[in-house]
């Protein structure tokens, strides 16, 4: 149960423009907001809504644009009681008419107009709605905690996108989880380059207006450039990243991140589990910085963090549940288990920072949803200490004739080879064993690939019971924005 007294994001908003007006609230490089400027924003941008025929409970497109005027706009949503449903930027015709017809949407608002919205109310994201100042004259309602806030629909590796119900109960409750985890100082300057349309940048950017903090908003990491620039200019404390971003980076800067030791209080990563290399890297080019990994999901966010500068002898560990969600460990039928490294179960998790629902999906949510729990596909247990260990998920364990793979036991060893920049393993039916491991590698740069000397490399690596029966070299692996591999397109290749 959330410890704050205020029941929204966009309410603690104000109340920082109230106590210090001035202070810094959102910049993305072109733009940068005082926690005032936030508040009048919001105000003006919320009767723009109404001029747009959005009423409390209707529901409004936001483009993302990755910019300061994007989380303005949500925030406005949150005040005028609008249902905020974000898309992703460069979004493809096809999904944003997806999402108009589950929602209804009565607006759009976007950097530009686009044929396939064009049946809804445009307003221009950057339009700073100054002829609607004057007429903000309603004494100011906040949203209660079990009002809805947003709908965030999914970008998942299979099937049709899920609508994910979010209260401002669950949005306060996740910054919760993300402040007291990360131990996040009033001062914080937080630089994120991840995707906010999603909930892994929406609510790291939450989490700091909460805490009355800086967020300073990066379009990725591909141009590193003008991410270091921001973090320069504005004296960042902390970084948020992806384990697939702080590869990039070290990819494309190599070791530039530990010239910031001394600057960053905190690194948080999340969205997948991160690489045992690059933690140790990190590690040894941030040693006095404090080093988070996030365990998550849209439905259940931010619920355990691992400090990984502390636990490097924890491998496949995800920390400690967050101060707003509790775990436990089931069998297939739900039934709670004592978990082991010998008796694996299915993680599951309970909190105020649990989903409302899938919308418009009732028999959905009674699949995901019981007795207040969420529970997931995650395979797990919980030690002694109460740390929580996740080792992959059951969708995704190769039955080889009996012998049960899981992929990333593969993938962890794969990747350690020099001339591997990135792998996958999957399932590929045969009529013998029922299934049988498939390989694929992504080379490095300017590297070959030799077949003799990658089958002795795997021998050493891996039980003879769990060499994969393939190898195949690709440009790419797919993977989605956040790093995680779209397991289904790889299997669709090898004819399922």
């Amino acid at each position: 149960m959330s410890t704050y007294t205020m029941t929204s994001v966009v309410e603690c908003a104000f109340a920082h423009a109230e106590s210090k007006p001035d202070a810094l609230c959102l910049a993305d490089g072109k733009t940068r907001y005082s926690y005032a400027e936030v508040r009048d924003l919001v105000k003006s941008r919320s009767v723009r809504l109404a001029d747009l025929g959005c009423a409390k409970g209707d529901y409004a497109l936001v483009e993302c644009n990755q910019s300061a005027d994007f989380i303005v706009w949500m925030l406005a949503c949150h005040l005028a009681g609008v249902i905020a449903v974000p898309l992703e930027k460069n979004a493809s015709a096809i999904r944003k008419l997806e999402i108009k017809g589950e929602t209804g949407a009565a607006a759009h608002i976007g950097p530009t107009p686009c044929e396939e919205l064009a049946d809804l109310r445009f307003c221009d994201i950057r339009d700073a709605c100054e002829d609607c100042a004057a007429r903000f004259d309603v004494a100011i309602l906040f949203p209660a905690a079990e009002d809805v806030a947003e709908i965030l629909f999914s970008t998942g590796t299979t099937g049709k996108s899920k609508g994910v119900v979010i209260t401002h109960r669950n949005n306060m409750a996740i910054a919760e989880n993300i402040i007291a985890g990360l131990q996040m100082k009033p001062g914080n300057v937080e630089v994120i380059p991840m995707p906010l349309s999603h909930s892994h940048g929406l609510r790291r950017t939450y989490s700091n207006i909460v805490n009355g903090s800086s967020a300073v908003i990066a379009d990725g990491v591909l141009a590193l450039k003008r991410l270091f620039q921001l973090m320069d200019d504005y004296g960042a404390t902390s970084l948020d990243l992806s384990p697939s971003m702080l590869s990039i980076i070290f990819k494309l800067s190599k070791d530039r991140l530990g010239t910031y030791a001394d600057q960053l209080d905190y690194v948080q990563l999340g969205s997948a589990p991160l690489a045992e290399d690059d933690k140790s890297r990190i590690r040894a080019l941030l040693p006095t910085t404090r080093l988070y990994n996030f365990y998550g999901s849209t439905e259940a966010g931010c619920s355990c963090l691992l400090e990984f500068g502390m636990s490097s002898n924890k491998e496949g560990c995800i920390g400690k549940p967050c101060v707003n969600a509790r775990f436990i460990v089931v069998d297939d039928e739900r039934n709670p288990i004592d978990s082991s490294p010998d008796n694996l179960g299915l993680l599951a998790s309970a909190g105020d920072i649990n989903m409302s629902c899938y919308f418009n999906a009732p028999e959905l949510t009674a699949q995901t949803m019981q007795d207040g729990f969420i529970y997931t596909k995650d395979l797990g247990y919980i030690d002694e200490e109460g740390y929580v260990y996740m080792l992959g998920r059951k969708d995704d364990v190769i039955n080889f004739g009996g012998v049960k793979i899981a992929p990333e036991e593969i993938e962890a060893e794969v990747v350690k080879h020099p001339a591997v920049r990135d792998c996958a393993c999957v399932p590929v039916t045969d009529e013998l064993t029922g299934q049988k491991p498939v390989l694929c590698i992504a080379l490095e740069d300017g590297e070959s690939y030799d077949f003799k000397e990658f089958k002795a490399f795997l021998a050493k690596a891996l039980d003879a019971n769990k060499q994969p029966v393939l190898v195949e070299v690709l440009d790419e692996i797919p993977r989605t924005f956040n790093g995680k591999i779209i397991r289904k397109d790889l299997i669709a290749r090898f004819g399922g």
